[in-house]
């Protein structure tokens, strides 16, 4: 989640400002492919993160797995008396 306020500041990279002083103005651009590739950087980092995530699920899961083990359990349920009775 902390990745995604990044972003805007990744996009901001992308903007290009030149100040000209002899005519007094300033020229604003973007870059697309910079802007393209700080996004895919952040799908990246965003993918590893949530495999990273999985990977430490499956982990963990085996070993709770490992550490319990199977159990078994017989139940033996009888009534005493009439189950009709009252």
């Amino acid at each position: 989640m902390r990745i995604l306020f990044a972003v805007p500041l990744l996009v901001l990279g992308a903007c290009n400002v030149d100040r000209d002083a002899g005519n007094d103005t300033t020229t604003v651009s973007f870059d697309e492919s910079a802007a393209a590739n700080a996004a895919d950087d952040v799908g990246d980092a965003a993918q590893n993160i949530g495999s990273a995530i999985a990977t430490d699920v499956e982990q963990t899961a085996d070993k709770v797995q490992n550490e319990i083990g199977d159990v078994d359990v017989d139940v033996d349920v009888s009534r005493n008396g009439d189950a009709n009775a009252e």
